[in-house]
C-alpha cells in the first residue's frame, strides 16, 4: 500500500532541511497571532500557547545539545536543569522573557530550532544518543523536531484561532520514519494528527496513548 497521491509513495530520508522549513513555517505562522491571545490554552492542552512555544523550543534545545557531545550519551540526557514556572508547567531548560512579548517568544523557538537544523546538518550520521523511545541518529532527531513542531503548531493555532497546513512530503517522510504502525493510506498530515492523539481517521478512533519509534531502522 501506500500513502495518498498528496505523498511521496517511498518517502526519502528526513532532512535538516525539512526540519528547517518546518520551524520556518511554523513561526511564519505564529506571528500572525494577536498579542491578547498568548495567555489562551493551546489546543487540548492545559499549557498556555506562551507555555507551549516555550517547550516546543525547550523539544528543539534539548534535541540539538544530545547532538552536540563528543561522546554521545546512551543512558540519559544532557543535565541541564529543567524547572516549571507554574504548577502544571512545562518544565523547561529554555524560558523566553516576558518583556520581549511575543515576537521575542517566537526568537527563541526559531533560534532553537536553528541550533538541532545545524547539528543536524554537521553531526557525522553515525552517530547515536539517548532519546527515551530508542537511541537515535542525526535523522531520527531531525524527524523528532519535526514531529514537536508540527503537532504543538497545531495545537497552538487552535488557541490562536489560526490555519495551519504544513507540507504533505514532510509529514510523510516523519511518518515513515517515525511511525511505521501508522496507516499507510490517506493525506499524511491527518495520519499525522492521529498517530500523536491529536484526531481520528476513518476506521481508526482516536489514540489514548501513542509513541514513536526513534531507533535507526535497517
Amino acid at each position: 500500500m501506500s500513502r495518498s497521491p498528496e505523498a511521496d509513495p517511498t518517502p526519502s530520508p528526513v532532512t535538516a532541511a525539512d526540519l528547517d522549513l518546518a520551524v520556518r513555517q511554523a513561526v511564519d505562522t505564529l506571528h500572525g497571532a494577536p498579542a491578547s491571545a498568548w495567555d489562551t490554552n493551546a489546543g487540548s492542552l492545559e499549557w498556555t500557547c506562551w507555555e507551549t512555544v516555550e517547550h516546543l523550543a525547550d523539544d528543539l534545545f534539548a534535541y540539538a545539545a544530545q547532538l552536540g557531545l563528543r561522546t554521545p550519551l546512551l543512558d540519559g540526557e544532557v543535565p541541564f536543569v529543567w524547572e516549571s514556572r507554574r504548577p502544571g508547567g512545562p518544565a523547561n531548560a529554555i524560558h523566553a522573557d516576558r518583556t520581549a512579548g511575543p515576537d521575542g517568544l517566537l526568537q527563541v523557538l526559531e533560534a532553537s530550532g536553528a541550533l538541532l537544523v545545524a547539528m543536524v546538518r554537521t553531526a557525522p550520521a553515525r552517530v547515536r544518543t539517548h532519546h527515551v523511545f530508542g537511541a537515535s541518529d542525526p535523522e531520527g532527531f531531525a524527524a523528532m523536531g519535526i514531529v514537536e513542531t508540527l503537532v504543538h503548531t497545531h495545537d497552538l493555532t487552535l488557541g490562536l484561532g489560526l490555519a495551519w497546513n504544513p507540507p504533505a512530503d514532510v509529514c510523510a517522510r516523519v511518518l515513515a520514519r517515525l511511525f511505521p504502525d501508522a496507516p499507510t493510506t490517506g493525506a499524511p498530515w491527518p495520519t499525522l494528527l492521529w498517530a500523536t492523539g491529536r484526531a481520528e481517521l476513518p476506521g481508526h478512533p482516536r489514540r489514548t496513548a501513542w509513541r514513536w519509534y526513534a531507533a535507526p531502522r535497517a
